[in-house]
């Protein structure tokens, strides 16, 4: 094999482990790319290696940018008293995507989960406990996934912040048992959102 086709199998498997990718939709992206050379693929292997070097994690709420601070922790619009919490980086953008909060965010980095030692030291939850202290908090919205984890890293929250004076809430209809946020539409994010309710 050569050095050129081996290059090509190499890029293939590197797109076979992105989600949602096996290695039949890896090896039509990678063929459909090389087709369209000029038009998509030079343009993302530049954007790509820009972002290698430019993204990071915001220091105050975990969310992906180019900056320390992120634009939603940055903005002065943003209503200062609520934090939304939520799994991951996705889920916060499929929260943006709906437009309907316009509060802060906080990104755990994961669920509680026993199976996978995953433990509250592994997530963001003490530095979650220090922002509601830190940022005079009045409401916690817990928008997890309605997955086990997710209910059980819910309850975990609001047992550590109870006595804190904040109010906490999570998500309520709309979101199915065994759903993931980042798969609902703008619509069922925005119904669950207004339906809050306390837990």
């Amino acid at each position: 094999m050569g050095n050129a086709t081996r290059d090509i199998e190499n890029l293939i498997e590197l797109m076979a482990k992105l989600p949602g990718l096996g290695p039949r939709s890896a090896r039509r992206a990678v063929l459909h790319m090389i087709k369209k050379r000029a038009l998509l693929m030079t343009p993302l292997a530049d954007i790509l290696s820009e972002v290698a070097v430019t993204a990071r994690e915001c220091l105050n709420c975990g969310n992906v940018g180019t900056t320390d601070i992120c634009e939603i922790c940055a903005a002065e619009k943003r209503a200062i008293g609520e934090i939304c919490v939520v799994e991951d980086v996705a889920d916060l953008w499929a929260m943006e995507r709906a437009g309907v909060f316009k509060g802060r965010y906080h990104v755990l980095g994961g669920t509680l989960s026993a199976l996978d030692a995953v433990g509250p030291d592994d997530l963001q939850i003490p530095k979650l406990r220090n922002r509601v202290a830190a940022e005079e908090i009045h409401e916690v919205i817990l928008a997890l996934n309605a997955t086990i984890d997710g209910q059980t890293t819910a309850h975990y929250i609001a047992d550590e912040l109870a006595g804190s004076g904040v109010t906490i809430t999570t998500l309520a209809q709309g979101v199915p048992i065994g759903g993931e946020l980042d798969y609902l539409d703008d619509g069922t994010i925005s119904a669950a959102l207004k339906a809050r309710k306390s837990i």
